[in-house]
This record gives C-alpha cells, sequence and structure tokens, in this order.
C-alpha cells in the first residue's frame, strides 16, 4: 500500500438484493442506468470467472507478513460467503512484497487465465502489477490507499486521506465551523493529510485559517506546539485537524498542544486517523471530545466476529479491505453483466456493501466509504453521525 503514516431491470434489482441479504458481509451492488458497455476485458457468462490475489505472503517484515495471511485468509472467507452463488475460483500469488515480483505474478496470473486481480499491498507493487497487465484488459483493485498510483487499470481500494478528509469536513460544516487550523508533519503521509483537508475544505467553502507544519523530530514536534497555539492567537480558529495517528505523534500533540493554549472547551478538535484505535489514549485532552471518522462500527464488528469464528483469530484491521475487493468481485459478476469487470460495471454509482460499510469505485480509480463521524466521550467511543447505508441516502 505504501500507507501515508485503501438500473438494470427491477428484476435483476431484486435479485441482487436477496443475493446480499442472504450471505453475511458480503459485498453487494445494485446496479443501475443502461447497459455497459466499452473497452477492457468482458466476460464470457458459460465460463468460471477467475480471480488472482496477489499478497506479500514471504515479505522480509515478519509484520507485514502476518497482514498478508490475515488478508489472504479474508479473501478466501469472501469467497466461501460467494460459494454457490456466483461461479468463481480464486488463486493466490506470493509478491514477497517486491516491485519486479509483483509484475511477474500479475503477468502470470493473466497467462494463467487470471480476468481480475486483487491487490497487491503496497502501492509500488500495485503500480508494476497494473502496468505489467495493462494491454489485457484486466483491472487490478489494489489494497493500497495511495491514490497517486489510481487510474487507468489500477483502483486503490484502502482508506484514503481524501476520503476521510472529505467525510469529516463536510460533517464539521454541517456543525457550522468554518475557520480551519491545519497542523501537520512535514513528511509524506503529514503532507497528503495537509492537501487532502484543504481539497475537502475549499470544496465545501470553508476558510483555511492556518497551516502549520513540523519536522517529524520529537523535539521539533514539542517546539512547534507553541508555534501553534501561537498562530492561533492571531487567527482564532474553531476547528484544529491533526493528520498524525498513534504512530506518528498524536498522543503528544493531544496532550501538549492544549496545554499551550489551544484550548478544547473553544476550539473544536478533529483528526484524519481513527482515534478510537488506542483507548489507553482517550484521556488524552484532544482525544476526549475530538471528531474522527471510522468505518461502519456495525458491519466491522460483524466481520470481526465472522473472521474469528472462521479463524480463531482477529483480523488484522487490513484484512476487510481483502474481503471487500473479492466480495465486490463476486457481488459484480452475480449481475450478469458482461462488463462486469470493466471500468463501467466496477464503477456502479450505487456502489457495494461490503464488510466495513459502503463503498464505491471513482471512475479515476480512486475509492469512496460511506463513514461515520464519531468522538471520545467518557473513555468511550460515541457515534454523532451514522455511516450511510446506501450512496444514495447521503447525496454522494
Amino acid at each position: 500500500m505504501n500507507f501515508l503514516i485503501p438500473s438494470l431491470s427491477q428484476l435483476r434489482g431484486v435479485a441482487v438484493l436477496a443475493f446480499c441479504t442472504s450471505v453475511l458481509l458480503t459485498a453487494c451492488v445494485a446496479p443501475s442506468g443502461g447497459p455497459m458497455s466499452g473497452g477492457g476485458l468482458r466476460l464470457d457468462g458459460s465460463k468460471t470467472v477467475q480471480v488472482a490475489v496477489l499478497l506479500p505472503l514471504t515479505a522480509a517484515d515478519e509484520r507485514v507478513q502476518e497482514l498478508a495471511l490475515s488478508a489472504e485468509q479474508a479473501a478466501r472467507m469472501a469467497m466461501s460467503d460467494l460459494k454457490g452463488r456466483v461461479d468463481m475460483q480464486m488463486q493466490v500469488y506470493d509478491t514477497a512484497g517486491l516491485e519486479t515480483q509483483a509484475a511477474e505474478m500479475a503477468q502470470l496470473a493473466v497467462q494463467e487465465g487470471a480476468q481480475v486481480i486483487v491487490g497487491p499491498l503496497y502501492a509500488g507493487a500495485a503500480n508494476a502489477a497494473g502496468l505489467a497487465v495493462a494491454g489485457s484488459g484486466v483491472s487490478v483493485l489494489s489494497l493500497s490507499n495511495n491514490i497517486e498510483i489510481a487510474g487507468g487499470n489500477v483502483y486503490v481500494l484502502g482508506h484514503t486521506f481524501q476520503n476521510t478528509a472529505e467525510h469529516l469536513v463536510a460533517y464539521a460544516t454541517e456543525q457550522g465551523k468554518s475557520r480551519a487550523l491545519l497542523v501537520h508533519a512535514n513528511t509524506v503521509p503529514g503532507q497528503a493529510g495537509r492537501d487532502a483537508l484543504e481539497q475537502a475544505l475549499e470544496a465545501q467553502g470553508s476558510f483555511v485559517a492556518g497551516v502549520e507544519g513540523y519536522e517529524f523530530t520529537q523535539q521539533d514536534l514539542v517546539e512547534a506546539m507553541s508555534r501553534v497555539a501561537e498562530r492561533n492567537d492571531v487567527i482564532d480558529a474553531d476547528i484544529v485537524f491533526l493528520t498524525a495517528d498513534y504512530d506518528g505523534g498524536l498522543p503528544l500533540i493531544a496532550q501538549l498542544l492544549p496545554e499551550a493554549g489551544v484550548d478544547p472547551q473553544m476550539v473544536q478538535y478533529a483528526g484524519l486517523a481513527q482515534w478510537d484505535a488506542l483507548p489507553s489514549a482517550f484521556h488524552l485532552p484532544a482525544i476526549q471530545g475530538g471528531w474522527f471518522a471510522m468505518p461502519s462500527p456495525q458491519r466491522s464488528e460483524q466481520f470481526k466476529a465472522r473472521f474469528q469464528f472462521v479463524y480463531g483469530r482477529a483480523p488484522h484491521p487490513l484484512a476487510a479491505i481483502a474481503y471487500d475487493g473479492v466480495a465486490a468481485v463476486g457481488a459484480s459478476v452475480a449481475t450478469g453483466n458482461r462488463d462486469a469487470l470493466n471500468r463501467q460495471g466496477l464503477t456502479l454509482t450505487s456502489g457495494f456493501q461490503g464488510a466495513a460499510g459502503i463503498f464505491r469505485l471513482r471512475e479515476d480509480g480512486t475509492v469512496e466509504r460511506g463513514l461515520a463521524v464519531a468522538t471520545i466521550e467518557g473513555n468511550q467511543v460515541v457515534v454523532l453521525s451514522p455511516a450511510p447505508r446506501s450512496f444514495s441516502s447521503i447525496g454522494f
């Protein structure tokens, strides 16, 4: 991934709805619009659909191996849930976390009959795989959250800063917030988060009152909090957005920035990271009462419980993305549309119902996910705005 720290006829619509409700957690699509056509691979309804899953199963980093294994198990669980409903087979290929091997495995998968690829995990590998099979008409549904690689035959399924910022800024605007102060590290993820927030604020017509960056060292982060507070004394922001996550200095910021004078009672705190990820930090001044976006808690808990039941252990937080990729392919194929795996079939405006809530792929290869907005109250996660159940309900 390179994590920056991823209607046909009414009768057919009814059939798809039945499919969605009959399979626990399976992604579902409610097609809209007329017949699909265009370039790219088209399906032969008489043949089994071949799906390739590319993952770094033997990567040098053991943590990446564990993530890859969890993602593979989630993909297999999706296939199991689809059994008997679509004629699909899945083959797993090991990228070893290497771009060259990802390209080789993508080419091998296509040679062996793959009609769509789910994965790879990292942005560089996904980009390499996409380029390697670009001439074949095969789509690559990468698990990356890096929108820089999106486009052409490559899609990103991971949770992106862009999508999170859009939901969070929209909620903040609804609450009357109009003067934003952005605080970010001078790192690739920090700057990407800043850019996503600036674009979302501009789209909403909100005013960016100030932007403060800091070098990613403890000393500069500590010193930067005084600068941020001084800046806020001048601009009088009504909301401060933090791009940092818990591994990127968020606990220190959440403690020091209020102490420096940016009072959470006067200024709303909000963050691009999932602040529910570390309960031991819930007591920090900026975290208590802060706003953050998160996938549908209900859908996420269902997926976790299902995974725990099947494999006897909790899934990696990113495993749901792999499940979504395979299940979305199955749901699209289930429509019987010959263009199910083309851009036309994969970018339906009604989208898919995934393991962590609704999502849809955009024409530019990025993903849009329906997210909830939550806060921390009394050391508990409280949902302020529930995740939408359909894109039509939020007017996107």
